[in-house]
C-alpha cells in the first residue's frame, strides 16, 4: 500500500493518472453559477514526478529504471520528471545542484525517460517567514520553500544545455 502522494510511491501516480485519462462525469457550478454536469474528454498526457519521499531520493538511475518500469507495466508512458528539490535534496536547497548534475548526467546518457527537472529558484537564495510587518519582507526571496538564487539557476541552465548539445 501507499500512505499518501508525496511517500516516494509511484503506485498512487499511476492510479491517478489511469483516473485521468478516462473521461468522467460530475455535479459541478457553470459560468452563470448554476448546477450542472461538467464532462471531462480524460487528459493522456500525465506524467510522474519524482520528487522523493520519506526523506529518501528517488532521483538515481535505480530509481528512475524502477518508475519508468511501472509505468510501462500498467500501460502508460515511461517518462517521469524530475524534482531537484523536497526529499530529493533532503529539503536542503543547496544541495539541489547535486541532483541536477546527477540528472543531467543521466539523460546527456541517453536516459529519454526523463523529460524535464524542477528547481526551486527565485532571485535571492533561501527563504522567509511573513512577519506580522510586510514592510519587513525581503524582495525576491521565498515565503514557502527555500530556493536557489537567479545566479545559481542561470547557471545550473546553461551548463545542462552545453553538456545536452554537445
Amino acid at each position: 500500500g501507499y500512505k499518501n502522494a508525496t511517500d516516494g510511491s509511484v503506485q498512487i501516480a499511476i492510479d491517478a493518472m489511469q483516473s485521468a485519462r478516462s473521461p468522467h462525469s460530475f455535479l459541478g457550478i457553470d459560468d452563470e453559477g448554476l448546477t450542472c454536469i461538467v464532462q471531462t474528454r480524460g487528459n493522456a498526457w500525465g506524467h510522474v514526478i519524482l520528487r522523493g519521499g520519506h526523506d529518501q531520493p528517488n532521483y538515481a538511475p535505480r530509481n528512475v529504471a524502477d518508475a519508468t518500469a511501472q509505468l510501462a507495466a500498467a500501460g502508460l508512458p515511461p517518462i517521469v520528471m524530475i524534482d531537484c528539490s523536497h526529499a530529493n535534496s533532503g529539503k536542503k536547497h543547496e544541495q539541489q545542484r547535486v541532483v541536477w548534475e546527477s540528472v543531467i548526467d543521466q539523460r546527456a546518457t541517453g536516459n529519454e525517460a526523463i523529460v524535464g527537472l524542477m528547481l526551486e529558484s527565485n532571485l535571492h537564495e533561501g527563504n522567509q517567514k511573513i512577519p506580522g510587518d510586510l514592510s519587513q519582507l525581503k524582495y525576491g526571496v521565498s515565503v514557502t520553500d527555500a530556493c536557489i538564487n537567479w545566479d545559481e539557476t542561470d547557471a545550473l541552465i546553461r551548463a545542462a544545455h552545453d553538456k545536452l548539445n554537445r
